[in-house]
């Protein structure tokens, strides 16, 4: 059964990863001392002490890959989640090495070969995993290494479930069917057929031919739960469940025990933990003073052009509501005519709307308006990163309409955010940015924000949508 292969197939993944481990540190080794690519610093310690090393590193970055779940099933994880895993454990590998060596007061190691080791290990572990994937594709695509899955009740959940699987073909599950006591037998929803009531499940698990059984129950079913755990459990068969309720839960929720009490928090905000909001928070002093000063001639010229081409403030200040719903005034350069203040608040703005200057419209289109928020963030109203803050008038308005907008509140509102690099900016559709925002929120890494701010620079600047 497939269930049994994971075991075994999870220990060839760690010989796998020690092979690689070693050949990648010799093959540094080979690079910075029998090439003449890089100087031989380093070379007063001998081959022979080199390799003993590598018998501490082997264990310890076993370890690490364990700790980023490494050896979870890659029909569960992503190919950018274990390309992720494997860079996070190979530098934090890397620093234990590298103050290892500090404590220890060894300086005839050498450090370029540790730069190099990081490299090859984290090309050559990528290399050897994604081609793992590629050869469990093709085996699934021949209709081998297969899982076979019931699904126990028909819903929402289940109806979800079957999408996602028929979505992703390769990650190798064949659904055999579903099991409901109130749908009629042989209903067919997108290729996974009813097959009967529930209390034909012992039958199935006696046949044992079943590698999974997914519980899709209903919510008003739910009286039924235990009752099909236990006799899933009994089976010895894998089993999950799926709640029906899914919508309101996030997609990694935060789970507390309280003396053996599972907890389920509904929302899990990274940034609520002290350290990862203190760390956020210093990246957003350094990077918008850098911002500042780099930029300073640039805003200079914007400064000028607003000024002398329209009567009027510079600075366009705005009412906004950040960080738990408390408003702040968030600037922008001037990109309008002077206009009444009541019916500014309670208008968008639309296309070739006659209120935008000539120079406002070339600042709207690239962001450059946008750039007196780095003020902002320096003074902690606003954040790098982060969903884009909206005016009081139309958060009252969405909170009613579109549910779990209020959410976005729990962090700082950002200058750049996961929706706008993705194309919701402007006039693009509000829930559709919200769920863009709920992603960022319950996802935050430092990772996250990074790759946010780079892609910010190929494409968040420029918007269509600005008018």
């Amino acid at each position: 059964m497939i269930k049994d292969n994971q075991k075994y197939f999870n220990r060839l993944q760690i010989l796998l990863d020690a092979l690689v481990i070693e050949a990648s540190y010799f093959l540094s080794w080979l690079l910075k001392f029998k090439t003449s690519l890089f100087s031989h610093e380093g070379e007063r310690l001998s081959f022979n002490t080199y390799m003993t090393v590598l018998l501490a590193i082997v264990p310890v970055y076993m370890l690490l890959y364990l700790a980023f779940h490494m050896y979870t099933s890659k029909r569960v994880q992503g190919r950018r989640l274990e390309i992720g895993n494997i860079i996070k454990a190979n530098l934090i590998g890397i620093m234990l090495i590298w103050s290892a060596l500090y404590i220890l007061k060894e300086e005839h190691y050498s450090r370029v070969m540790l730069v190099l080791f990081f490299f090859m290990n984290v090309f050559l572990e990528t290399s050897m995993r994604m081609a793992i994937r590629i050869i469990l594709h093709l085996m699934r695509k021949s209709g081998k290494n297969m899982r076979h899955i019931l699904l126990v009740g028909y819903s929402r959940a289940a109806e979800a479930y079957i999408d996602r699987i028929r979505t992703f073909p390769q990650w190798g599950y064949e659904i055999h069917g579903i099991l409901d006591d109130n749908v009629k037998p042989g209903t067919d929803y997108n290729g996974a057929k009813v097959l009967g009531k529930i209390d034909i499940l012992t039958e199935l698990l006696e046949q044992n031919s079943l590698d999974e059984i997914a519980i899709t129950l209903g919510l008003s079913e739910y009286s039924k739960l235990e009752k099909i755990v236990s006799l899933c459990e009994r089976s010895g068969v894998h089993t999950q469940f799926v709640p029906d309720y899914h919508n309101i839960i996030p997609s990694s929720p935060y789970t507390e025990d309280l003396m053996g009490l599972p907890v389920v928090n509904i929302r899990h905000v990274p940034l609520s933990n002290t350290f990862n909001a203190v760390i956020k928070r210093i990246i957003d002093i350094i990077g918008s003073f850098c911002g500042i000063v780099v930029l300073s001639p640039l805003l200079l010229i914007i400064s000028c052009l607003v000024k002398f081409t329209s009567k009027g403030p510079l600075i366009f200040k705005q009412e906004r509501v950040g960080l738990h719903n408390e408003p702040f005034m968030m600037y922008k350069f001037r990109t309008m005519k002077v206009q009444d203040a009541n019916e500014e608040k309670k208008a968008w703005t639309v296309k070739d709307d006659p209120r935008v200057t000539k120079i406002g419209r070339i600042l709207r289109k690239t962001s450059l308006d946008e750039l007196p928020q780095l003020f902002n963030i320096l003074k902690g109203e606003m954040s790098i990163v982060g969903p884009r803050p909206e005016r009081p008038f139309f958060v009252e308005k969405f909170k009613d309409e579109i549910p779990r907008y209020m959410v976005k509140h729990q962090v700082r509102p950002g200058l750049t955010g996961w929706a706008q690099v993705n194309g919701y900016r402007g006039d693009t559709s509000i829930k559709k940015r919200i769920d863009y925002d709920l992603y960022y929120i319950e996802n935050w890494t430092l990772g996250l924000d990074i790759k946010i701010m780079f892609l910010t620079i190929f494409k968040g600047f420029i918007n269509k949508n600005a008018y």
